[in-house]
């Protein structure tokens, strides 16, 4: 599994500000920033499932399971998840998903993308940070993260 979490940082915002963002949903192995075309932007890469930890916290402190895991279905292609998070949101401590990103968060969000081994790895991964519920409480709720 391979997870690279970026977020660009816009002329207006502090760079500290950015990365409390990202650290309050994500936990970074390391983070670099990056010359980008627009700018600068933040990234993370980690190999390590339990860098999702504080999101597979957030999404049942919110009770935001069911449209966790509908956001993140959305996302899938093959082998790899793409979705994204409100930036002011994550910033705050709060998971916000974006639909239509560059609307709806207008200083950019956070992007996080997903390499697994399998798609069954990729189901793994969904079942462990967004699983099943029935009214509003886990099925088979696996204790602890995959780790393909």
């Amino acid at each position: 599994m391979k997870i690279r979490v970026s977020a660009e940082i816009r002329h207006t915002e502090s760079p500290e500000k950015v990365k409390r963002a990202l650290k309050n949903v994500f936990i970074p192995v390391s983070l670099v920033v990056r010359t980008h075309s627009n700018g600068l932007i933040l990234v993370t890469e980690s190999n390590k499932p339990y860098s999702l930890k504080k999101l597979h916290y957030l999404l049942r402190k919110q009770l935001i399971l069911d449209s966790a895991r509908e956001y993140l279905k959305r996302g899938i292609a093959g082998t790899k998840i793409t979705f994204y998070l409100h930036k002011q949101a994550a910033y705050a401590g709060i998971v916000s998903f974006c639909s239509v990103p560059e609307k709806e968060s207008p200083l950019g969000p956070i992007k996080f993308e997903i390499y697994c081994k399998s798609e069954e790895d990729i189901e793994k991964l969904l079942n462990w940070l967004a699983p099943r519920t029935v009214r509003g409480r886990p099925v088979n709720e696996q204790k602890s993260p995959p780790d393909p």
